[in-house]
């Protein structure tokens, strides 16, 4: 029987829908303003649109109280100012902290703070006695180093007061680019971004600093996305909906994919829990690659699957050779020893989409280009934080680039998982996805994630959007369960999120 057609490869074509999902750069964010105001819209026009949304987040958020307005000596401490005539417009009571003085103000942030005519109180942290809520308006997005001197002083105190906080874009101090702490910052409770978010709303311990993020339209016609071009995404159905393989009325169970695991004779219990997943996310038929010894485990715990004893390489070649075989994972409970190091290569001379976890990576961390030098953008790693570190033990740096390095130099997608999880393909485009809860930190959770990208490959769905989908699966199961989640949970919640993605597509199930 002839097997699913392969849809493009991932390096093709982003979908329609990845600039509605990006996440920018600071210096992307800069360009979409530049571009906005060349187009027509004035700087002071957006800068009172952003004032505006972050008023309106704010009365939302809070009842009216004492407002301390930390206003920094740019465009941020600009939306700042607008922000503190909107709320005492609305009766609150707001005193505004300039960092600067007002000759140190340009442009549009100028003209915002020319329209200020409240009181204003130096900036020093005796100016935040009797405040209830602090509006975070000193930096923005792009600050690349540690507040200082009297702006460190104020953050500071608000840390130590324990106040209530709103950011402006994102809390100072956080970077913009990578999430990463410049020193010092305040959690906040609410962030209100412009736009598109930023990547240090999600990645490293930003997402913990932001609180609530809101996004907020300003008037930046999304038409600028098409120069800027980002190959950046934030994880959700829109990105990878219209390619996902639904079921079909002329199906059966070899248009949807045979997929081949390669089970391990000790920890059987990884193995089984990656076939539920691949099996209940769509896979037509599963085949158990089993040491003869293990065959009665997974066969008594398996009766929908295939389970094959494999007594040499060979008949694991025959096996994944077999023109039927759409996707193969390798890892979960395999085993560290050289038969399953070798079988990780057939599987890859076998030319079929793979993923490689766990006990695969970490059998090549000593001699990587050997594995490296077989993979191509059909090919899925997902390592944890210490698996890629024994594999990539000479990329350094933010979680967004490593992911992206790593990428690139093994020609494969790479999955970084974690409550922050990275995604990228060779070609660079990458994929944030800090959609999991903390519960989804169980033994077998990981094992879970490749079952459900095995099953989405065996189907036809790229490496890269399989990725996607499955952290997508998981987190959706995870958040849906509550407290008390064990891996074997998740594999059960797929079929609710089917068909909650069928709504979404307006597809019958």
């Amino acid at each position: 029987m002839a097997s699913r057609p392969r849809l493009p490869s991932t390096g093709d074509v982003r979908p329609a829908a990845f600039n509605d999902h990006a996440v920018l750069s600071p210096a992307e964010m800069a360009g979409a303003d530049r571009l906005a105001i060349s187009g027509g819209k004035s700087g002071i026009a957006l800068m009172e649109a952003a004032g505006a949304r972050v008023a309106a987040a704010i009365m939302r958020r809070w009842s009216a109280r004492p407002v301390a307005v930390l206003c920094g000596p740019g465009n941020n401490g600009g939306d700042g100012f607008v922000v503190a005539r909107l709320l005492q417009a609305q009766d609150w009571p707001v005193r505004l902290i300039r960092l600067d003085g007002r000759t140190g103000m340009r442009g549009d942030a100028a003209k915002a703070a020319s329209a200020w005519q409240g009181p204003e109180a130096p900036a020093d942290p005796a100016s935040l006695d009797n405040a209830a809520l602090v509006v975070d308006g000193l930096f923005g997005t792009g600050l690349d180093r540690p507040p200082e001197g009297a702006a460190r002083a104020l953050l500071e105190e608000v840390i130590a007061r324990g106040l209530d906080c709103a950011a402006i874009d994102i809390p100072s101090g956080v970077s913009g680019s990578n999430g990463q702490v410049l020193g010092i910052a305040a959690r906040c409770q609410l962030t209100v971004t412009f736009f598109r978010p930023k990547p240090g709303h999600f990645l490293d311990l930003g997402r913990s600093f932001c609180g609530r993020l809101e996004i907020a339209d300003i008037g930046i016609p999304a038409s600028v996305l098409t120069e800027i071009a980002p190959d950046t995404a934030l994880n959700a159905p829109g990105l990878w909906l219209e390619r996902f393989p639904f079921r079909g009325t002329a199906d059966h169970k070899y248009t949807r994919g045979h997929a081949v695991l390669l089970g391990g004779a000790a920890m059987t219990g990884a193995a089984r829990l990656a076939a539920h997943a691949a099996r209940r996310v769509g896979a037509g038929l599963l085949t158990i690659a089993s040491p003869p010894e293990a065959v009665p485990i997974y066969a008594a715990d398996q009766p929908g699957a295939i389970v094959r004893a494999m007594r040499d390489d060979a008949s694991f070649e025959r096996l994944v050779g077999d023109p039927r075989v759409t996707a193969v994972l390798v890892g979960p409970g395999a085993g560290l020893d050289d038969a399953v190091r070798r079988r990780t290569l057939i599987a890859r001379a076998a030319g079929k989409p793979c993923v490689f976890d766990a006990d695969a990576l970490t059998l090549f961390a000593e001699m990587p280009d050997t594995l490296f030098g077989r993979l191509d953008p059909s090919c899925l790693l997902t390592p944890h934080e210490g698996e890629f570190k024994r594999l990539f033990p000479d990329l350094n740096g933010d979680r967004l680039s490593r992911v992206r390095a790593a990428a690139a130099r093994s020609n494969a997608v790479v999955l970084l998982k974690g409550a922050d999880t990275v995604i990228a393909a060779p070609d660079g485009t990458a994929i944030l996805s800090p959609l999991g809860p903390p519960t989804l930190a169980t033994g077998g959770s990981g094992d879970v994630l490749a079952g459900l990208a095995l099953g989405l490959m065996a189907q036809g769905l790229d490496a890269l959007w399989a990725a996607a989908a499955a952290c997508w699966f998981q987190a959706a199961a995870a958040r849906g369960h509550g407290p008390g989640l064990i891996a074997e949970d998740l594999a059960g919640a797929v079929p609710e999120s089917v068909r909650y993605l069928a709504r979404l597509a307006g597809r019958p199930i």
